[in-house]
């Protein structure tokens, strides 16, 4: 029989100790041990096989250069922003990850993955939501194959996977993982004991057979994933899907991506009938206006190897109270701060008795510095109420001196400007080794120093 034992776990990284602890040890968390019922010794029951005998190897060491490595096709569904975002497709045997704020479109986004890929057989395993309530809100996605879907409501991982032997899938989906159990833990579901030993069941199966899982995890009230931060170190993939429950635009984010880039984005617009893709972000990210209004430039930055035009918009106002604010929407409010400190130091405007807010238009999170330019350009132009040109775009890094700096991939940003009928963008000089000039229509101001661009814009 086997011997029952307790053990405390940390809620905030999974961190293990046979007795209570006030500070958790690995994350200096406070009051964050709780005791769990954990299960050991006894001989376990493969919990998948593949066909009668369950699959059991030992691997030896082998030498780097004499390890065989062949490029394995991926799975290319009809998303083509979900394929960017994993960096070309889905990969066989991975395991991905995706959390986002309840209500967002999670299980929409993994249900029309399901519902819509050509040919192959999909799992729908699902512990929050009945049949009849899967199958109304399959009904309302258009487009949809849903002869290779099937639909399991269920929480218990060994009955799981007494499914997938049967039905075989060619994809796995769990909604959500918070909300599984495994009849080895004694604790009860969404503990950090339970999430961790149902993601290692899932993470083996997906391993030894091959067969991509997806994993719907809930978000804690910071934002991060519920569970122990072991959870996302397992896993092959972390996405994140963000937006504003109160607008349709949808942003799908990679946090973590073993088999492509970390930074890429993919967004989707919500609809009654579904999630349907953006191909253009730019035409969403950028407001129509009659005028041009002070205050608002327009920045070409990348997300990923995607090019993207954002509206920047600022707000510069005498400060109502003694202390003045500073407050950004989308953009890190340190850098911010800089910036304010070179235009005082370095050219004399004097914005320390003013309230200074930042947004970035359409709910984006930007972490790229080329949109510095834009930043200093729009605060400028509100606190002088100068309005800067609809069809000028910039791309630069500012430095504490004043200088501009070099951005990477200049020509993709100049090619995404000419194509959305800008006329004229502001690079810096330091990138004008190596572009060619002549292929482009739209006219490229070179520059080296902030002064420049002012006196080109404000005049």
């Amino acid at each position: 029989m086997a011997k029952t034992k307790s053990a405390y776990f940390c809620q905030h990284c999974g961190y293990e100790s046979p007795k209570w602890l006030g500070k958790c040890p690995s994350c200096q968390e406070w009051n964050s041990f709780v005791e769990e019922l954990v299960e050991k010794g006894g001989n376990r029951t493969p919990e998948w096989r593949n066909g009668d005998v369950s699959i059991k190897k030992t691997n030896k060491a082998a030498v780097i250069h004499e390890i065989v490595y062949a490029e394995e096709p991926r799975i290319t569904t009809i998303d083509k922003e979900l394929n960017r975002v994993l960096g070309g497709g889905i990969v066989a045997g991975s395991l991905v990850l995706i959390g986002g704020e309840p209500g967002i479109g999670k299980s929409t986004l993994m249900l029309q993955l399901a519902l819509t890929l050509p040919g192959l057989k999909t799992l729908y395993v699902s512990g929050e939501e009945s049949e009849q309530q899967i199958k109304m809100r399959a009904e309302r996605l258009v487009q949809s194959s849903k002869a290779n879907c099937y639909i399991l409501t269920e929480t218990s991982v060994q009955h799981i996977f007494k499914q997938i032997e049967h039905t075989a899938p060619n994809l796995v989906i769990i909604d959500s993982i918070q909300t599984l159990y495994s009849t080895h833990i004694d604790s009860t579901p969404g503990s950090v004991s339970q999430v961790r030993e149902c993601t290692a069941e899932l993470l083996r199966f997906a391993k030894e057979s091959g067969t991509p899982v997806f994993i719907i995890g809930h978000i804690t009230k910071d934002g991060a994933i519920a569970g122990p931060k072991v959870l996302e170190h397992m896993v092959d993939t972390v996405l994140q899907f963000e937006g504003d429950r109160h607008h349709m635009y949808r942003i799908l984010r990679a946090m973590k991506n073993r088999f492509g880039s970390s930074s890429e984005l993919g967004i989707y617009e919500m609809h009654g009938a579904g999630l349907r893709e953006v191909s253009n972000p730019s035409d969403i990210l950028l407001s129509q206006r009659e005028s041009a209004l002070s205050g608002i430039t327009i920045a070409a930055m990348l997300e990923g190897a995607r090019p993207v035009l954002i509206e920047v918009q600022a707000l510069v106002s005498n400060a109502a109270y003694g202390t003045p604010q500073r407050s950004s929407t989308g953009f890190d409010t340190k850098r911010l701060n800089m910036l304010l400190a070179v235009l005082e130091k370095r050219f004399g405007f004097r914005l320390s008795a003013q309230d200074v807010f930042l947004n970035i238009a359409g709910g984006l999170r930007v972490e790229d510095p080329a949109i510095d330019l834009a930043v200093i350009n729009a605060i400028i132009s509100s606190q002088q109420d100068i309005a800067v040109s609809t069809n000028i775009a910039f791309a630069g890094e500012v430095g504490l001196s004043g200088e501009i700096r070099a951005v990477n991939r200049v020509e993709q940003r100049i090619a995404e400007a000419e194509k959305l009928g800008f006329e004229q963008i502001y690079i810096s000089k330091y990138n004008k080794k190596g572009v060619d000039t002549s292929k482009y229509q739209i006219e490229i101001k070179w520059v080296a120093k902030v002064e420049e661009v002012f006196s080109a814009v404000f005049g």
